[in-house]
C-alpha cells in the first residue's frame, strides 16, 4: 500500500469529518447513533481516541519488520471480544464526558487528526510501527485501518445527524480495496451495487438479504471482523 496515498486519504476524510462537526448544534451532540450506546459526542470521541494512538506509536522504537497487514489486523481475536468492546465503549464515553461541550470535542478532534497527519507525512516510506495490540505493521497498513474508522464512523455520524454522507472518494476507494482486494471493481460490478451501498452493507450499516449474502459468497468475498 502506497503510504502517501493513505496519508492523503486520511487527511481528506478527517478534514471532512472535522468540518461537519463544527456545524453540530448543542442538541445534536446528544442524538443517538447506530453504534449503541454511543451518542454523537461519544462516537466522535471514539474516532479521536483511535487516531490518537499514532503519536505514541511513532515515538516508540520501530519493529525490525512488518508481520501483520491491514486485512490481518481485523482477524477475529480478543481485540473484538465482548470485554474489549465494553472497554472501547467506556473509553469513548469517558473522553466525551471530559470535554467542555461538543465544540471542545470537535476542536480536540481537529487538533488530533492534524497532528497525526503532520507526523505521518514526516515518516519515510516503509516505516514500521507496533500497535497497542502488539502487531508489527507498516505505517501505511495501520493508517489504512484509521481511514476505515474515520470513513465508516463518518457515515454513522452523518446518518445520526440526518445529513448527506461526506465520504470522500479517496477514502471510499481505499476501504473498498481493503474489503474486496485488487479486483474489487469487477466484483462490485457483478454484485450490482454502487460503492456507497456496498460499503454500508459490508460494514453492517445496511441490512443484507439472504440472496445478497449468497451473491457475496459466490464472489468469494469475506467480510472483515469490525468491532
Amino acid at each position: 500500500m502506497d503510504q502517501g496515498r493513505v496519508v492523503e486519504a486520511f487527511r481528506l476524510e478527517s478534514g471532512q469529518l472535522a468540518a461537519a462537526m463544527t456545524r453540530v448544534s448543542a442538541a445534536e451532540w446528544r442524538l443517538p447513533t447506530r453504534c449503541a450506546p454511543w451518542k454523537v459526542s461519544d462516537l466522535l470521541a471514539h474516532v479521536r481516541v483511535v487516531i490518537a494512538w499514532l503519536p505514541g506509536m511513532l515515538a516508540a522504537p520501530a519493529p525490525t519488520r512488518a508481520e501483520v497487514s491491514a486485512v490481518e489486523y481485523y482477524r477475529p481475536d480478543d481485540r473484538f471480544a465482548p470485554g474489549a468492546n465494553a472497554a472501547r465503549i467506556a473509553l469513548a464515553q469517558d473522553h466525551a464526558a471530559e470535554q467542555f461541550g461538543g465544540a471542545a470535542l470537535a476542536e480536540g478532534f481537529n487538533a488530533t487528526w492534524q497532528r497525526v497527519d503532520q507526523l505521518c507525512r514526516a515518516e519515510p516510506e516503509g516505516r514500521v510501527v507496533r500497535t497497542r495490540h502488539g502487531d508489527p505493521m507498516l505505517l501505511s497498513e495501520f493508517l489504512l485501518t484509521r481511514v476505515v474508522e474515520v470513513a465508516v464512523h463518518g457515515l454513522d455520524l452523518a446518518d445520526a445527524l440526518g445529513r448527506e454522507p461526506w465520504l470522500t472518494s479517496q477514502a471510499a476507494d481505499l476501504v473498498q480495496g481493503l474489503l474486496l482486494g485488487p479486483d474489487g471493481t469487477a466484483a462490485l460490478g457483478k454484485l450490482g451495487w454502487g460503492q456507497l451501498r456496498f460499503l454500508r452493507k459490508a460494514t453492517g450499516r445496511e441490512p443484507i438479504t439472504r440472496e445478497e449474502a449468497l451473491d457475496v459468497t459466490r464472489q468469494g468475498i469475506r467480510w472483515l471482523t469490525l468491532g
